[in-house]
C-alpha cells in the first residue's frame, strides 16, 4: 500500500479509503448494504491490504455504520492504528440539534458519534455539506471548541461551492480557529466539475482531497446498460433537483474504460480508479466495497500507469453538467 498526507495534517493516509456507507444494519434505502458480519471479510481484507484509512458518518444506518466500525476497528485493528473519519450534518432526529451545523448541533452529534464508534477520539470530523442556515463564525467555532477539547484531531468539509470552502476557511483563519485539511468531493470519468475551481482551491491552500463516488456509483465500473448488480440497479438516474446524473454522452467514455480494461486485462473499476488517482490533488478515493473484488480492482489500480493516449480516449468525450452535492 502507498500512503500519503492528508492535506498539513500528520495523517499519513494510505492511497485508498475505506468506504463505510455499504456497512449498517438493515436499511430500505440501501438494501445492498452490509451487516457487520457480512462486512467483516472486507474490514479484514482492508487491514490486509494496508488500508488504514476509514471513513464512514453519522447518518449511514442511522449510527449503525459507525457503529459496525468501531467494532470492526476494535477486532480486526486498532485505534492506533486506524485513522478514523466520520461526518455530521444530515439529521438524525427531529429537532433543532437533531441535525445541521448550529452550536448545539455540533456539540451533541459529535458527542453521539464518539458513542457508537467507542472511542474518545475521531482523527477527522467533516462537515457532511454547507449549512447556510448558520453563520459560518458559528460553525467554526464549535468545530474549534471539538479540537481544542482533543474530541477531534483535524477537521474536514464534504461537497459544497469553492466559495463556500473560501468562505469558512477565511472566517476560521481570521478568527485563529482551526482550518479544515480536506475536502471530501465527487470526482470520476463522469463527474469532473470540481476541476473548475475547487481543485484549484485546494492545491493553492494546501488542503487534502478524499473523493468520493470514484466509480460514478458504479457506471464506469461496468459495460454502458448493465443493471445486473443491485446496486447498479438502485443507483438514480436524477439527483435530488430532478437533473440527470448521467448523460448520452458518457456512454463514450464507459466504452473507452471497457476497451482500455481489455487491452490491459484488467477490471473496468481498475482503470478508471487508475485515471483518478494520476490527478496530482487527489490524495485518497473513498472506495465502497460490497465485494472483495472490489478492494482487489481497487488495489490493482495503484500499480496501473495510463499512457497518454488512453488519458485522452477517456477524458475527450466528457460533457461539462452540474456538480452534484446530494
Amino acid at each position: 500500500m502507498e500512503y500519503t498526507q492528508l492535506g498539513t495534517s500528520d495523517l499519513k493516509v494510505s492511497r485508498l479509503t475505506l468506504g463505510c456507507m455499504s456497512f449498517s444494519d438493515p436499511n430500505p434505502m440501501m438494501d445492498w448494504s452490509l451487516d457487520g458480519a457480512a462486512a467483516a471479510p472486507l474490514f479484514r481484507q482492508a487491514v490486509e491490504l494496508g488500508i488504514n484509512f476509514w471513513d464512514t458518518a453519522n447518518v449511514y444506518g442511522m449510527g449503525s455504520s459507525e457503529e459496525i466500525v468501531g467494532r470492526a476497528m476494535r477486532e480486526y485493528s486498532s485505534r492506533e492504528q486506524t485513522i478514523l473519519a466520520t461526518k455530521i450534518y444530515w439529521p438524525m432526529h427531529e429537532g433543532p440539534d437533531g441535525g445541521g451545523l448550529g452550536r448545539e448541533a455540533i456539540l451533541k452529534q459529535v458527542d453521539g458519534s464518539l458513542s457508537r464508534l467507542g472511542t474518545d477520539y475521531v482523527d477527522l470530523m467533516q462537515i457532511h455539506r454547507f449549512d447556510p442556515d448558520v453563520p459560518v463564525e458559528e460553525t467554526m467555532e464549535a468545530l474549534h471548541g471539538l479540537v481544542q477539547a482533543g474530541k477531534v484531531r483535524y477537521l474536514g468539509a464534504s461537497s459544497m461551492w469553492a466559495w463556500q470552502f473560501a468562505k469558512m476557511q477565511g472566517a476560521a483563519e481570521q478568527n485563529g480557529w482551526t482550518k479544515f485539511v480536506s475536502m471530501q468531493d465527487q470526482y470520476n470519468l463522469v463527474q469532473r466539475e470540481e476541476e473548475r475551481e475547487m481543485h484549484g482551491l485546494l492545491a493553492d491552500q494546501g488542503v487534502g482531497n478524499m473523493v468520493w463516488s470514484p466509480l460514478g456509483g458504479g457506471i464506469v465500473a461496468r459495460p454502458w446498460g448493465d443493471k445486473s448488480s443491485t446496486r447498479a440497479a438502485s443507483t438514480p438516474g436524477r439527483d435530488q433537483f430532478g437533473r440527470p446524473l448521467f448523460l448520452d454522452s458518457d456512454k463514450a467514455i464507459v466504452d473507452a474504460v471497457e476497451r482500455i480494461a481489455t487491452e490491459r486485462g484488467v477490471a473496468m473499476a481498475t482503470v478508471a480508479l487508475a485515471w483518478v488517482l494520476k490527478n496530482p490533488v487527489v490524495d485518497t478515493p473513498i472506495i465502497g466495497a460490497t465485494k472483495e473484488k472490489h478492494l482487489t480492482d481497487a488495489f490493482a489500480a495503484l500499480d496501473l500507469t495510463l499512457s497518454g493516449e488512453e488519458v485522452a480516449a477517456l477524458e475527450a468525450p466528457y460533457t461539462p453538467r452540474e456538480p452534484t452535492f446530494f
